[in-house]
C-alpha cells in the first residue's frame, strides 16, 4: 500500500523535472511513510512513498526488473496487494524461470506483465494502481483493478502525462505539463447532485481517472489508449431444490478463501466491526487465522447513532480484542477541512468522518485492517433493492396509465402516505434510480447551481451505463449500475482515502474477482427474499456469525449531522461557512443559507443537502481560494519550489 507518481515527458526531459516530481510525491507521504524515493532515465521521473506490509526488507520501489538477458528493463512503481501472488509466482517460476529477487507482489506484477502481456491483469487478485515503464519500447502501460479499489489520476498536456495515487500531487505538475487547474463545472454539478464526483471526472477539468477495471499504455508525445478489460456482467445460474445446498456452501468456501489470502502480511491484521452481517463474517473468518485479532469500532454518545453495544456484544461472541473509539460533535467539526484535504475531490458523505477516526484509531494498533466493503452491491444488500418487487404492478400497465399515476402524485400533497409509491411507479428503471446518493432534484439544483446546465444531471452519467444492461433483471441492473457510480463514486473513495490518511491499508475480502464469480451468478431471488436482503449469503454463513446480527438491520455508521446542524453542535459553523465561502458564481448562497435556516426551524430536513454544498466550501476554500489550511503534520501542499 502506497503512493505513487509519474511524470512521462514529451521531450525527454524527465531529469529536469526530478526535484519537482519527488517534492509534488511528498504532498501524499501519508500514504507510504517507511520509505520514499524516486528513479528517472530521459523520458520518465516516478516518485513513490512506500507504507511496508510484504517482504519488507526488500520490494523496494521504484522497482526494476527484467528477464535474465536485460535484468533492468522495466520499472515498475505499485500501489495495492495482490493475494494471489504466492500462486502466481510459482506458476512464473515453473512455465518460464522467471527471474524472482525478492519474496513480494511486487516483482510478480511485473514479471507477469513480461511473459503475459496486458492480460496479466485478468490473472491478479487484488487491488492495484500501478505503471510499468518498459525502457527497451519507451511504453508505459497503467492499470487499475476491477473494483476501483485503489485511485490513479491521469492528466496529460503538450509536454507529457502525469499519473499518481492522488489529485493534489498532480495539480502541483500542471504547468509543467502546460496545463491549467480550471474548475470543471459539469463535475461540480454531477456532484452537487450525487454527493460525490463520477469517474473518470474530477473536479479540476485538466485531471481525470483510470477508471475502474480499465487499463492505458502510452508513450512519450501521445496520449494514452484506454481498453477496459473488466466487464461486469450477472450471468445467472438457477437455484435448485438439489443444488441450493450446495450453492451456500460455494458461497462460504469462496469468501474463506478469499479471507485467508486477505490476511497475508508481514505485519499485524486488524479488522473493522461494525453492528452488520458484512463486517461481522470478516472478523470471524479472519479470527480463524489469527486468534489474537483485534476489531474496532466507532460511534457517538447520541442514542441511535451508535452500533458500539452491538458491535462489543459481536467481538465477545467471536472471541476477539475489541477497540473502540467514541467521536465528539467538538472532534467532527474540527476534523473537517483536514479530512477533505485528503479527499482530493469532495465526497458528501458524513460516514466517511467516523470512518476517519476508526482508522486513527485502528493504526494505534495494526498496520492493516480488513472491512466489509462491497458485500451489498455484489450480494444485493440495499433495501432500494426491494423496490422492483413492490412496484411490480405498474409494470404491467399501459404508458398512458403510468403517466396519469404521475400526474395524480404531482397533486398530492408532500407528506401524503402513498404519494412516493405512485410517483416512482410512474417512472422507468433508468428514469427512477441513479444510485444510493441522489440529494437534490432538479428543481432545487436550478435554484442552488449559477451555472445549471439540464443536460448535465444524473441520466448524463447513468445512460451509458443503463445501456450495458437491457435486458437484465432490475435488480441486477440496480447493482450493475452501483458498480460503476455509488461504489466506486463513495465507497471506496472515502475508504482508501480516511485510511490512507492515517497510513493504514485497508483489504476489502468480498470485492475479489472469485467472490464476483460466485456472487454474480445468484438469481435475484436469492438476493431479495423472504423479506430481507443478500438472502443466499446469510443462509451461507448462518453457522460462522452470531444470530444477533444475521437478520439485523443494516445501519452502518450512522452520523447525527440532522441534529448537530439544527443545533449547537454545527449550526455555527455552517453559517459561517456559508458566509465567508468565496463561491458567490458557483453557488446560490442565500438559498443555502435559507435552506439551513430552515432545517433550524424544523420545517424540513436538509441535512444531506446542506452536508452537501458544506463539503465543497470547504474544499474550495482549500484546494481554489487558499483560505482554509488545514492542520497537517509537515504540511506540504501546495508545494513553492
Amino acid at each position: 500500500m502506497c503512493g505513487l507518481l509519474g511524470l512521462l515527458t514529451s521531450d525527454a526531459s524527465a531529469a529536469t523535472a526530478v526535484d519537482l516530481v519527488a517534492a509534488a510525491s511528498h504532498c501524499m507521504r501519508h500514504r507510504g511513510p517507511d520509505e520514499a524515493g524516486t528513479w528517472h532515465d530521459d523520458d520518465l521521473v516516478v516518485g513513490f512513498n512506500r507504507l511496508s506490509i510484504i517482504d519488507i526488507e526488500h520490494s523496494h520501489q521504484p522497482l526494476r526488473w527484467g528477464p535474465t538477458e536485460s535484468p533492468e528493463r522495466y520499472a515498475l512503481v505499485f500501489n495495492g496487494e495482490i493475494y494471489n501472488y504466492v500462486e502466481l509466482r510459482e506458476q512464473l517460476l515453473t512455465e518460464f524461470d522467471a527471474p524472482m529477487h525478492t519474496e513480494g507482489d511486487a516483482e510478480v506484477i511485473v514479471a507477469a506483465f513480461h511473459y503475459w502481456g496486458p492480460e496479466a491483469v485478468l490473472r491478479l487478485r487484488g487491488m492495484f494502481a500501478f505503471g510499468i515503464w518498459d525502457t527497451q519500447t519507451k511504453s508505459l502501460f497503467l492499470a487499475r483493478d476491477p473494483f476501483g479499489i485503489k485511485p490513479l489520476f491521469l492528466a496529460t498536456g503538450p509536454r507529457g502525462t502525469a499519473f499518481g495515487s492522488e489529485k493534489k500531487s498532480l495539480l502541483e505538475l500542471l504547468d509543467r505539463l502546460g496545463l491549467d487547474d480550471a474548475l470543471d463545472h459539469r463535475a461540480l454539478e454531477h456532484y452537487i447532485e450525487l454527493q460525490y464526483v463520477p469517474e473518470p471526472e474530477t473536479l479540476h477539468t485538466n485531471i481525470g481517472r483510470l477508471e475502474s477495471g480499465c487499463h492505458a499504455t502510452l508513450s512519450p508525445g501521445r496520449a494514452p489508449t484506454i481498453t477496459r478489460y473488466f466487464n461486469p456482467r450477472f450471468d445467472v445460474r438457477p437455484f435448485t431444490a438439489d443444488t441450493a445446498a450446495s450453492r451456500y456452501s460455494e458461497i462460504t468456501d469462496v469468501l474463506r478463501d478469499s479471507v485467508a489470502k486477505h490476511m497475508r502480511a508481514d505485519v499485524t491484521v486488524g479488522s473493522f466491526l461494525s453492528g452488520g452481517i458484512d463486517s461481522t463474517l470478516v472478523a470471524a473468518l479472519a479470527r480463524q487465522h489469527n486468534p489474537d485479532l483485534i476489531t474496532i469500532t466507532t460511534g457517538f454518545q447520541r442514542d441511535g447513532y451508535s452500533e458500539v453495544d452491538v458491535a462489543a456484544e459481536t467481538a465477545e461472541a467471536i472471541g476477539v480484542r475489541h477497540i473502540v473509539k467514541v467521536v465528539s460533535p467538538e472532534e467532527f467539526v474540527a476534523a473537517i477541512p483536514e479530512i477533505v484535504w485528503y479527499l482530493d475531490d469532495p465526497v458528501a458523505d458524513p460516514a466517511l468522518v467516523p470512518l476517519y477516526f476508526l482508522a486513527k484509531e485502528a493504526r494505534k494498533h495494526v498496520k492493516v485492517v480488513l472491512s466489509g466493503e462491497g458485500a451489498d452491491e455484489l450480494f444485493g444488500g440495499y433495501t432500494i433493492y426491494k423496490e422492483p418487487l413492490s412496484l411490480r404492478g405498474f409494470d404491467r400497465l399501459p404508458g398512458f396509465a403510468r403517466r396519469a399515476a404521475g400526474r395524480l402524485s404531482d397533486r398530492i400533497p408532500e407528506g401524503t402516505r402513498g404519494k412516493s409509491l405512485l410517483h416512482r411507479g410512474s417512472m422507468s428503471l433508468e428514469d427512477r434510480y441513479y444510485g444510493n446518493a441522489r440529494s437534490f432534484d432538479d428543481a432545487r439544483l436550478q435554484q442552488v447551481l449559477r451555472d445549471y446546465r439540464p443536460e448535465w444531471t444524473h441520466t448524463d452519467v447513468t445512460a451509458p451505463i443503463y445501456a450495458e444492461s437491457a435486458g437484465w433483471d432490475p435488480v441486477a441492473r440496480m447493482q450493475h449500475l452501483d458498480l460503476f457510480t455509488w461504489l466506486r463514486g463513495d465507497i471506496l473513495v472515502k475508504a482508501d482515502k480516511m485510511t490512507m490518511a492515517n497510513s493504514l491499508e485497508l483489504r476489502v475480502p468480498f470485492l475479489d474477482s472469485e467472490v464476483w464469480r460466485v456472487a454474480s451468478a445468484l438469481p435475484v431471488d436469492e438476493k431479495i427474499a423472504h423479506g430481507t436482503t443478500k438472502y443466499a449469503l446469510r443462509k451461507a454463513i448462518e453457522e460462522i456469525i452470531p444470530p444477533h446480527v444475521l437478520h439485523r438491520r443494516k445501519l452502518g455508521f450512522p452520523v447525527p449531522i440532522r441534529h448537530w446542524l439544527a443545533g449547537t453542535e454545527m449550526y455555527d459553523w455552517a453559517h459561517l461557512t456559508i458566509a465567508t465561502s468565496q463561491t458567490d458564481h458557483l453557488i446560490n448562497k442565500q438559498f443555502v443559507t435559507t435552506m439551513l435556516d430552515e432545517h433550524r426551524d424544523g420545517v424540513v430536513d436538509n441535512s444531506r443537502r446542506l452536508w452537501n454544498v458544506l463539503i465543497f466550501m470547504v474544499w474550495h476554500g482549500i484546494f481554489v481560494e487558499k483560505t482554509i489550511v488545514p492542520t497537517i503534520e509537515d504540511h506540504t501542499y501546495p508545494v513553492r519550489l
